[in-house]
């Protein structure tokens, strides 16, 4: 079987996808995986550390964006269409699958076009509009969060979780160090791009922070154009850390850390629980919907988790806040106990299933196209 996937821009739409991909790989080796992308997003370098096939088409973001964006994203829809359907001519595919973003509309029309089953994946507590738009050509609506199903014909829905890297969940034999460590590991990331804000607090309230717990090992993926910034920021204030502008080998990292101070994405909060990790997470003012908000107040209601809004974020009151967890071992294992108690960790296997179960009913005849 050949599986086309359309995600890509942010590693929020992207590793969702990645994580799905490899749970059709374990399912069945002999499966062709085809990621269809474009130039300028984050699949082109992740895909490729991935090793993962990436076909690219013409798409331009919408959201968010002034009116000559807004226009010459509509205006790429049809050439995007146009370039999915040579593809499919193509290549033989069998399921296409879109995980928002701006890359899927045109994907998702093209499959309805060839007469492709296909599904949507959505990630976040509040749907994104790519989604919302195409959801009327979607035979399946696999879903993160239950709080979304109120967008999409319910007949459609099946309320998944998130598909998250089996890597993050692969060690629970009692082999680790025991939780949290001595001396303690914070790990801190913005999402794949970074997060300016998040970056300048940490600097800022650096000194305190050293002050009061002077071992803290610290783990800090900048994102590539704040990374140099960043990373001399430390050297001046004489703090070692381990600062990168992108992690791949997240999994391992996140697995061992003690506290997570993050954004609040839908793949963050989701390999959050999986891991079973306490955070503080700082959502995205600016995101679409507020959907980051709506992210981490599921996580923070669960108690695994507290939210730490960007109105709110000066360096003292995020320092005093990681101090304040790191030095109560007892509230870090209550709340890395509730994180995982949240977690979905079969999402990726149930959505392999369901989709198989799609291309029998459609190539039996059952299914309407």
């Amino acid at each position: 079987m050949t599986v086309a996937i359309a995600a890509g821009g942010t590693g929020g739409h992207l590793y969702p996808a990645v994580a799905l991909a490899k749970e059709f790989l374990r399912h069945d080796s002999l499966t062709r995986i085809l990621f269809i992308g474009t130039k300028r997003g984050l699949e082109a370098k992740v895909l490729a550390h991935e090793g993962f096939e990436l076909a690219l088409i013409t798409a331009n973001p919408v959201m968010g964006k002034g009116l000559l964006a807004v226009l010459k994203g509509v205006a790429s829809v049809p050439i995007g269409v146009w370039q999915s359907l040579a593809l499919f001519r193509r290549v033989g595919v069998n399921l296409v699958i879109g995980v928002g973003g701006y890359t899927s509309p045109a994907v998702l029309v093209a499959a309805a076009l060839w007469r492709i089953p296909r599904v949507i994946l959505e990630p976040n507590a509040y749907p994104g509009m790519a989604n919302k738009v195409v959801a009327p050509l979607a035979q399946r609506i696999f879903l993160a969060f239950d709080s979304a199903a109120r967008s999409f014909d319910r007949h459609k829905v099946v309320v998944t979780g998130t598909p998250i890297r089996r890597e993050l969940v692969a060690q629970e034999d009692g082999t680790e160090p025991l939780f949290p460590h001595s001396p303690p590991r914070l790990l801190i990331f913005g999402g794949s791009q970074g997060a300016r804000a998040i970056n300048d607090a940490v600097l800022e309230g650096m000194p305190f922070l050293i002050k009061q717990v002077p071992d803290v090992e610290i783990t800090h993926q900048t994102g590539e154009l704040d990374y140099q910034r960043v990373k001399e920021g430390y050297e001046r204030l004489g703090v070692r850390a381990k600062v990168a502008p992108f992690l791949y080998d997240m999994p391992t990292i996140l697995r061992t850390a003690d506290l997570v101070v993050a954004r609040a994405g839908a793949m963050t909060i989701a390999e959050l629980m999986a891991s079973g990790k306490p955070a503080i997470l700082i959502p995205l003012p600016t995101a679409i919907y507020d959907h980051q908000m709506k992210n981490a107040q599921v996580m923070e209601a669960g108690g695994g988790a507290v939210v730490l809004p960007q109105a709110e974020l000066t360096g003292f009151r995020l320092s005093e806040l990681i101090v304040h967890l790191l030095s109560n071992p007892e509230r870090l294992r209550g709340m890395g106990a509730k994180s995982r108690a949240m977690r979905r960790i079969d999402a990726g296997e149930v959505i392999v299933r369901e989709c198989y179960g799609l291309v029998r009913e459609v190539s039996n005849g059952h299914g309407a196209l």
